[in-house]
Order: C-alpha cells, then sequence, then structure tokens
C-alpha cells in the first residue's frame, strides 16, 4: 500500500503539515509512505525577496515529485498553501500536467485527500480544498476528507484550522505563526485515515 503526500511550501506551514500527515499515515500497518514536494515556478531572486529563501532551505532535500508519483500510487495527499481562496499555482501547474493520465484513466479508483494553509482564519481555507476536489474528481479519485471524528476541529478553546474537507493550518500575515499542535494533529489524523481508508480498498 503505497501512499504519496505531496505539497507545495514557502515559507515551511505545508511542509511541517505534510510530514505530519506521513507519520499519521505510517502509523497503519502496510502503509509505504513517501513525502515529495511539487517543482518550485518562482525564481530564487522572488523567492529571496519575498522573505522565504531560508524557509525553503529547510525542506530543500525533499525530492520533487513526478507524475510516476502519482501512478505508482494507492493513495495521495495533497498539500497546499492557499492563494486567494484556491491552490497555488505551482501545485495547478502539477496537476495540469496530470493530461497523459487522465486519458489513460490512470488515477482512476484512487484515493486522494487535501490540507492546506491560509493567513488569516477566514482566508480560504475550505474554498481551497473543495476547489482542489473538482480536478481530482475528473481524474478519478475517490475524495477522502476528515470526519467529526476528529473532534479537534470543534475546539472552541483556542483558534484553529480544520474542518471536515480536511486539515488547515493558519500562518498569520507575516507568516511568524506555525502550525499548533492541534493543526498537526489533525494532519495526523488526516493521513492515517486515509491510509486506513486505502487499506480497506487495497485489501478488498
Amino acid at each position: 500500500m503505497k501512499i504519496n503526500v505531496i505539497f507545495h511550501s514557502l515559507y515551511g506551514h505545508i511542509y511541517r503539515m505534510a510530514e505530519a500527515a506521513a507519520e499519521g499515515a505510517k502509523q497503519v500497518k502496510g502503509a509505504e509512505v513517501k513525502v515529495l514536494q511539487v517543482k518550485e515556478t518562482l525564481p530564487d531572486d522572488i523567492i529571496a525577496k519575498m522573505g522565504a529563501a531560508e524557509a525553503k532551505k529547510k525542506f530543500a532535500h525533499i525530492p520533487v515529485a513526478t507524475l510516476d508519483d502519482l501512478s505508482g500510487a494507492d493513495a495521495l495527499i495533497f498539500g497546499t498553501p492557499t492563494r486567494y481562496g484556491n491552490m497555488s499555482a505551482q501545485m495547478k501547474t502539477f496537476i495540469d500536467s496530470t493530461g497523459g493520465l487522465w486519458m489513460k484513466d490512470a488515477l482512476v479508483g484512487k484515493v486522494a485527500s487535501v490540507f492546506t494553509s491560509t493567513a488569516t482564519q477566514h482566508g480560504g481555507q475550505e474554498s481551497t480544498i473543495l476547489s482542489f476536489h473538482i480536478p481530482l474528481l475528473h481524474l478519478g479519485f475517490i475524495i477522502v476528507g476528515m470526519p467529526y471524528a476528529e473532534k479537534g476541529q470543534m475546539t472552541l478553546k483556542e483558534i484553529t484550522g480544520g474542518s471536515p474537507y480536511g486539515a488547515s493550518t493558519i500562518a498569520g500575515t507575516d507568516g511568524s505563526r506555525l502550525p499548533s499542535e492541534a493543526e498537526l494533529n489533525m494532519a495526523r489524523f488526516q493521513g492515517r485515515h486515509v491510509a486506513d481508508i486505502t487499506r480497506r480498498l487495497v485489501g478488498g
């Protein structure tokens, strides 16, 4: 049972969530989990001007995902920051490159799930995940969210991300807020939930 966590991150928030999702998936017996990132399309000088160069170094060792990492997996967990209520352009470029797989029905019946981050509490967390589901459905994926069995998304004790559509974190407008333990726990739950659903499907 192969599960690939594929993310795009600029300041490291989604990278941290991806690591947590992978940690959760690995808790399910038989899960082989890889963490991969999509190719960065911004030039280095722009990344430096955005103040993200040091953050990017922390996950520069993560391999870049290829289309084979989609077709060769039983489940995919995608992580993307929000850009005006949608996935990032870098992630969209990767998804848009799957036309050949679509023509071959190569992704039909595979499991997919999505998590995200936003700068603000109401900055498009749900719309980003829901709009990400659209191309995944076109590609034939079976969508898995994050049910309310993960009770952390119901808390009123702290500001936190998370919804039945998927785990999420709030980065703050300056990117200074890192994912909270509650948000990381949601990502772990989502990874474990995806792996458990995939195990049932693969195992018959």
